[in-house]
């Protein structure tokens, strides 16, 4: 439970984010405050490990979808971990310092992510723990930075005002970032949900699952695609997350996270059928929703002509 829900006004968000704030009392005001780039944002409920030893960049780079071989110390990045068929099962983001490898996943996938590396160190030497002293700070523009959870209670000296987790999600949805496990489900891959030349990296040698991103990156197009869903706003609700997308009495997809934001309304994330024009309204839990494409449905297409010209 962080320190910052003791702030007069602040209220609790719902799980799988329980333990921070979902807002201090003014969600719209602290959400446009923080879209202008001020403030920040409690993350502490998500779940930090660390990864020490010599070999754990090579390691890393062995296992994961990113390029930690070439990784910057103070550079964060993002990564997956595929299972052999290319559909994600982990995903977190990560800073190096040079000695030891933070970082950071959504809550409650912090052990079975600490289970899974330790399965896989064989006689690596490397080291992987749990940080439950350390907590996770959201910044404007989508940055993030690590704390002492006992100095959670003084960053409000250090940055500011804080908002509450309302407005981080609204902006993250906005932008069409979404969170593995919420907006995804066992069956995604990387394609599908726009983390190609962000969690992935195209040019770096062999990882489990890279031969289907790889092949669907190449030479044909995801089975599904992320899209932002502009919803109606004379619905008193958000959708509830996994409700099937329709079009007409067709299900389509199913839709992920939502939230308000303080321009564009009421808004979610949704997984559908790459072949789903863009231009037809969709049904969501009984509420009318227009599209905005975060995944080309013909992305594809685009990798074909570049490839011509290499050969």
């Amino acid at each position: 439970m962080s320190e910052l829900l003791d702030v007069p006004s602040a209220v609790e968000a719902d799980p799988p984010d329980a333990g921070v704030a979902a807002h201090y009392g003014e969600w719209s005001i602290e959400q446009r405050r923080f879209a202008g780039g001020e403030g920040f944002v409690d993350l502490s409920n998500r779940d930090v490990i660390a990864i020490s030893g010599p070999d754990r960049l090579s390691w890393l780079h062995a296992l994961a979808s990113q390029d930690f071989e070439s990784l910057v110390p103070g550079i964060p990045v993002d990564a997956l971990i595929l299972s052999p068929q290319g559909h994600i099962e982990h995903a977190f983001s990560a800073i190096d310092d040079g000695e030891t490898l933070l970082a950071h996943a959504e809550p409650g996938a912090g052990r079975p992510l600490v289970g899974f590396l330790d399965s896989m160190r064989f006689m690596s030497r490397v080291e992987v723990v749990e940080r439950q002293d350390l907590a996770v700070v959201g910044l404007p523009g989508f940055a993030w930075t690590m704390v002492g959870r006992d100095e959670l209670a003084g960053a409000t000296k250090r940055w500011g005002l804080p908002a509450g987790l309302w407005a981080w999600e609204a902006l993250r949805i906005a932008e069409g970032h979404p969170r593995v496990g919420l907006d995804t489900d066992h069956r995604t891959i990387p394609n599908e949900v726009g983390l190609l030349n962000v969690a992935v990296h195209l040019d770096k040698g062999c990882y489990r699952g890279q031969e289907t991103v790889a092949r669907v990156h190449t030479l044909g197009r995801p089975p599904r695609r992320l899209v932002l869903l502009l919803l109606d706003g004379s619905a008193d609700r958000l959708p509830e997350r996994g409700s099937d997308v329709l079009l007409g009495d067709s299900i389509v997809g199913f839709v992920g996270t939502s939230a308000r934001h303080f321009e564009l309304g009421p808004i979610a994330l949704a997984l559908v059928k790459r072949n789903t024009e863009p231009d037809v309204t969709l049904i969501v839990d009984g509420i009318a929703a227009a599209q905005e494409v975060v995944v080309d449905p013909e992305v594809g297409l685009h990798v074909r002509p570049v490839l011509g010209e290499r050969a």
